[in-house]
């Protein structure tokens, strides 16, 4: 065990100096540092040695500010998600996080911005930030090769479980009413438009189609007698980018499709962020609480079942990969049973 040296100044003062020496890599290191007490040289002592040790295997500490991290994957790898994932990474760089050395990041500095966060968002929200930041600090270590202390989101997610600064996402099981759909109906087609909502709000609920793939449907996808159409680049979590599936019109839908002007290759060529800020605008002013567009998915699938389709058939529709998840939105209401 290396020794501090006790020294004194010309007052009297004692303070003790303790150096670490080490070879990585045929490269001879030597630092040292002084201290007030014994035990504080002896502590930094084993600390930097192992430090250095770790850095021998994993590669040195990064000094970088954890908003260039961020910055860094945005750039490589942010074009793999969807509009509401990036918005997610985007807003880490708003907060004092995101202003650390990632050699500073700590379990308290977790938690600290999770407390905080928990002031204007839900629980399920805040996890999303930590899941978010060891997701891109996982990544970017391995891409451009530096080292961080990842244990410290563990230490960090113990604590914030415990006192609910985090929690799982709840499923929504929220399915508009017929005075809902009827007060909103009514709404759109007084308000006519470039953006003919009424007709994009009933083709959600007939098509089960998400907001993104009802934009980017094409013409010339469509099989008029078979009433099937195509999602390309379907949602998947890994293999997004050439994933095409091919769907089920339900009637009802494909006789919208049919109302529509073919004026070039999408059947709807509107904007995601438009559609989905008229439907909110149009919610606020009626006073329909707590309804989202994609809602509309959840009460196409709802239906579906309603009329009678087996899983395996309403998947045709929907093209849910996973049976398990499709089932979650069977969520039939008793006055709909005869």
């Amino acid at each position: 065990m290396a020794k501090p040296q006790k020294l004194k100044s010309k007052n009297g003062k004692i303070s003790y100096r303790i150096f670490v020496n080490a070879t990585v890599d045929g490269r001879k290191i030597r630092e040292s540092k002084v201290f007030s007490t014994r035990q504080l040289a002896i502590d930094w002592h084993d600390k930097r040695s192992k430090e250095i040790e770790r850095a021998a295997v994993h590669g040195e500490m990064s000094n970088d500010l954890i908003s260039s991290i961020i910055e860094r994957y945005q750039k490589q790898f942010a074009h793999n998600y969807g509009r509401s994932k990036n918005y997610d990474i985007a807003r880490l760089l708003n907060y004092p996080i995101a202003e650390l050395p990632v050699s500073k990041l700590s379990a308290k500095a977790i938690i600290a911005h999770c407390v905080e966060r928990n002031k204007e968002a839900k629980p399920q929200t805040v996890a999303n930030d930590v899941i978010w930041l060891r997701t891109i600090l996982h990544t970017m270590a391995a891409t451009d090769g530096f080292d961080y202390d990842a244990a410290v989101f563990e230490k960090a997610t113990t604590v914030l479980k415990k006192e609910k600064l985090i929690a799982k996402s709840v499923e929504r099981t929220r399915r508009p009413t017929r005075s809902e759909l009827w007060r909103l109906s009514r709404y759109f087609y007084k308000r006519k438009s470039s953006l003919p909502m009424i007709e994009l709000m009933w083709f959600a609920i007939f098509s089960a189609r998400r907001m993104s793939e009802i934009t980017r449907l094409e013409w010339d996808d469509n099989n008029p007698d078979k009433l099937t159409g195509m999602v390309r680049d379907a949602k998947h979590p890994r293999n997004k980018k050439g994933n095409h599936k091919r769907f089920k019109y339900p009637k009802s839908a494909w006789k919208i499709v049919e109302r529509q002007a073919r004026n070039g290759p999408l059947i709807f060529p509107y904007n995601t962020q438009t559609i989905g800020d008229y439907f909110r605008k149009a919610c606020k002013i009626l006073g329909i609480q707590d309804l989202h567009f994609h809602d509309l998915r959840h009460e196409a699938t709802s239906r579906l079942f309603e009329a009678g389709y087996s899983i395996e058939q309403v998947q045709l529709f929907t093209l849910h990969d996973d049976w398990k998840t499709l089932a979650r939105y069977t969520h039939l209401r008793a006055e709909d049973i005869d």
